[in-house]
């Protein structure tokens, strides 16, 4: 029984900061806090972060989300935590980190992917819904066995990114199914790990964790733990699942045909499904009801790129007066409002990473191009807005090639506060736009967390009280049938770029 003090902590790790966010059982968010993560890119393609800094962020999110609330840390009756997919952590036997994690958008392992998916991609496909290729684990691992074999050889148990953070918060070692999707090492029809994936890199099955649901109560907050992030020692803790899992089901989709648009570090195009929809090399995983799945296909560089148009061309330099980040991002905003559709001939094509789909190519560049001396900085934020938009388009009609049916967008993630890149991306892609109370990962997290502790009856109940529709942008007839055109010429740019991108990769890296 409830009594209407219950609050709920969510935890999310995402590339660039971790977030905490505090809820009650009406879903209303009552503090945040955030903590920047730090990423290094060694090589070019190459994406890394030390485990190590984000047990720090936990904890000082933790505690400023708390703050912020006004909660007492007694209050929390619950804590889920949700990461990136695919980024791996390799624990000594004594517990400690090996090396850096490779993160989701690292791009290195290239040759290990084709080596793979010519010796068994089908099988890989058949077994764990989705496509071999430089994202997954699977790959990850095999690059480093071929790399860092010493590294491999001292590892005596692998964790995804949200069970290590959890694991240093309660001490227990556990994944959930759709995190073991995401390494590319499960087995769909038991939903375990698949022995035959990983004897294709040789890895025992030994080092892999016990798999549970994302809903079960996997540990409590440890006395360590409690003393560095102001919790309470013994807080129930919720296994949870990856940041997509959680950010789509906390957006409020439970019925197939559901889809949202995420605007953090990447963008993602979201679809619910009635059991698995296999369709590589479009993303497949299992949702947080059972029996659900979702389809995911994204771009790597999304608010990665908002973020680096802001710190190269925004920022002043040192010694200048500075405004803080978010006010910098809203000045942005204006400035896009201010220029007309298509940029006076501006296009940017957003692949500072590489890029995901729907071309599947770590050597892609990202690049303005059709500048002119009219051109100013307003024209390069719009740009920015309208080649991620493109971007989502690209996404979109990937999936509705295979038969995906999309009938109904929410749209998530940091962009989503800016009216006008909603606006920008109704447009381009011709569909209304749903926003929703709270759509991050951190929200989701709390919600799975809520019914993990039965403050929910359900699943279904959780997002029935909590997710509500707060805006809409629909599309303006004109601008998407200009937008239309628009669409045509981006993608014929980068169809006749993309082979000079691999000369320059060839040249300046590959020598």
């Amino acid at each position: 029984m409830t009594t209407g003090t219950e609050r709920i902590l969510g935890i999310d790790l995402g590339a660039g900061s971790l977030k905490a966010t505090v809820i009650d059982a009406g879903g209303a968010v009552l503090g945040e806090g955030s903590h920047p993560v730090k990423t290094s890119n060694p090589h070019f393609g190459w994406s890394e972060q030390d485990p190590e800094g984000w047990y720090l962020a936990f904890c000082r999110a933790a505690q400023a989300a708390l703050t912020a609330s006004a909660v007492a840390p007694a209050q929390i009756v619950a804590l889920g935590v949700s990461a990136g997919a695919h980024t791996n952590v390799l624990l000594d036997a004594d517990d400690k980190v090996i090396r850096p994690a490779i993160m989701w958008n690292d791009q290195r392992s290239g040759a290990e992917t084709e080596e793979l998916h010519a010796r068994a991609g089908e099988e890989i496909i058949r077994t764990s819904l989705n496509r071999v290729n430089p994202t997954w684990t699977l790959a990850q691992l095999a690059w480093l066995k071929r790399h860092e074999p010493e590294a491999v050889a001292r590892t005596k148990r692998l964790f995804l990114a949200k069970d290590y953070l959890r694991f240093r918060i309660t001490g227990d070692w556990h994944s959930d199914f759709s995190d073991a999707v995401g390494a590319l090492m499960a087995d769909a029809e038991t939903q375990g790990w698949s022995e035959a994936l990983c004897d294709l890199i040789g890895w025992p099955m030994d080092r892999l964790p016990p798999i549970a649901a994302p809903t079960d109560v996997v540990g409590r907050v440890t006395a360590q733990a409690a003393q560095d992030s102001g919790l309470i020692e013994g807080t129930p803790v919720v296994l949870g699942s990856n940041d997509t899992t959680v950010e789509f089901f906390g957006a409020g989709a439970v019925s197939p045909g559901q889809g949202a648009i995420k605007l953090a570090t990447a963008a993602v195009v979201y679809c619910l499904t009635e059991g698995p929809a296999v369709h590589p090399p479009i993303s497949c995983y299992p949702g947080i009801l059972p029996g659900t799945y979702y389809t995911a296909t994204g771009t790597n560089s999304c608010a990665s790129a908002h973020r680096w148009l802001r710190d190269r061309f925004f920022l002043p330099y040192e010694g200048e007066a500075r405004k803080p980040g978010g006010e910098v991002f809203g000045d942005m905003d204006s400035m896009a409002a201010q220029v007309a559709p298509g940029a006076e001939g501006l296009l940017f094509h957003p692949y500072l990473l590489g890029e995901r789909a729907p071309h599947w190519d770590p050597y892609l560049r990202a690049r303005f191009i059709g500048m002119t001396m009219r051109h100013d900085r307003p024209h390069f934020v719009r740009a920015l807005y309208e080649g991620i938009a493109f971007s989502v388009r690209d996404l979109l009609e990937s999936c509705r090639s295979e038969g995906l049916d999309i009938t109904e967008l929410r749209i998530i993630g940091g962009g989503a506060r800016s009216a006008i890149w909603r606006q920008i991306i109704s447009d381009v892609i011709g569909m209304e736009i749903l926003l929703p109370t709270n759509g991050d990962a951190s929200f989701g997290a709390a919600l799975v967390a809520g019914v993990g502790v039965g403050l929910f009856e359900s699943a279904e109940a959780a997002v029935t009280r909590c997710a509500q529709i707060v805006d809409r942008s629909r599309p303006d007839p004109a601008r998407h049938e200009f937008y239309s055109k628009l669409f045509e010429i981006y993608r014929d740019a980068q169809s006749c770029l993309g082979p000079l991108d691999h000369r320059l990769h060839a040249l300046c890296e590959g020598a």
